[in-house]
């Protein structure tokens, strides 16, 4: 009718950015894709009860074994001290005979299975005087050429590419959802960042928390650091030593420190991600979920069903989500990747 003004249609709520489209490597019907999916839609809806400030949006991620192939035959950072101890022909002579013992206790876990006691804190300390003297840029470098050398048990990919793909699709994801992602892992944080660099994961140095190591100045020797200025004629080296391995409580207590702020999202794969999982989901203020991937595919990947069998059983106990490897991802590593 005559002066009447055309309404404008509803605007229709964009909803978050689709986790349908992004998790594609992932299987239709996978649980933890749906619960995922389902909190993200509800933590960035300004209308939702459960919704959760963009500074709030933390998230956490393990590496080996829950972004990153975990074992082939041992860890990356086991590998790295194994090749520069008792491979390398310009460390070889070089190597201490703790740094001997330790590596060979490596290659005898390898090849035998066998664990020894304190292994995790002696091979953290021999990754640091190992290493010794080198700035970060150099033992990137090393990392660097160490990635390029082929993955044992598989064809097509080399140390550095043993990424799991759906996973970096839900890391792309919670970044789309403004997510803040950090990895917290067990492994020497500058080795961390020497896998990251240059790889399809997108997190800065300053998002990685690993182990950690002493820097001191090239020029300082025995000077304690509160006696001594750092000048223009110096640069950063490694220290040699051994300062905490970021495992269990100790990621609780790293986070807290380095973060700040509690995680409202949780990835790990073993016991050592337990208490970081617990720590975000408990009397958390803002809506939380913790994930656990179990390693049940032995098909298309170095699994284990008894240890996954564990882990599916510790998330019905502590009301983890869990992530079937094997049934929920159309792929782990990519077109072009078999296992041997």
């Amino acid at each position: 009718a005559a002066g009447q003004t055309e309404q404008a249609p509803a605007e229709t709520k964009e909803p978050a950015v689709s986790g349908a489209e992004m998790l594609s490597l992932w299987t239709e019907d996978a649980p933890a894709k749906q619960a995922l999916i389902s909190y993200v839609e509800a933590v960035t809806d300004e209308s939702s009860p459960d919704f959760i400030p963009v500074e709030h949006r933390i998230a956490v991620f393990d590496l080996d074994g829950t972004l990153f192939c975990e074992t082939d035959p041992n860890y990356f950072d086991y590998t790295l001290l194994v090749h520069r101890v008792l491979e390398d022909p310009d460390y070889i002579d070089k190597a201490s005979d703790f740094e001997k013992k330790t590596a060979q206790k490596i290659v005898t876990q390898n090849e035998t299975g066998e664990s020894f006691t304190g292994l995790e804190v002696d091979h953290g300390k021999c990754i640091a005087s190992s290493f010794s003297g080198m700035t970060p840029a150099e033992f990137n470098s090393y990392i660097q050429e160490f990635k390029k050398l082929p993955m044992p048990s598989y064809d097509g990919m080399t140390r550095g590419g043993g990424w799991y793909q759906p996973m970096l699709q839900v890391v792309d994801y919670l970044q789309a959802n403004d997510f803040t992602v950090y990895v917290v892992s067990g492994t020497d944080r500058f080795i961390v960042r020497g896998i990251v660099y240059d790889s399809p994961l997108h997190i800065p140095n300053r998002q990685i928390i690993g182990s950690d190591e002493t820097l001191v100045a090239k020029d300082q020797g025995d000077v304690n650091g509160l006696d001594y200025v750092f000048d223009d004629d110096d640069e950063l080296i490694l220290g040699g030593e051994f300062i905490i391995k970021n495992l269990k409580m100790n990621k609780v207590s790293v986070i807290a420190q380095e973060i700040g702020d509690q995680p409202v999202l949780s990835f790990g794969n073993s016991t050592g991600d337990s208490s970081m999982a617990e720590y975000t989901t408990s009397r958390n203020p803002y809506k939380s979920l913790a994930f656990m991937l179990c390693c049940d595919d032995t098909e298309r990947e170095n699994g284990n069903v008894e240890k996954a069998d564990k882990m599916f059983s510790l998330c019905e106990e502590f009301d983890w989500i869990p992530v079937s490897m094997k049934n929920d991802w159309t792929t782990i590593y990519g077109d072009g990747v078999t296992k041997k």
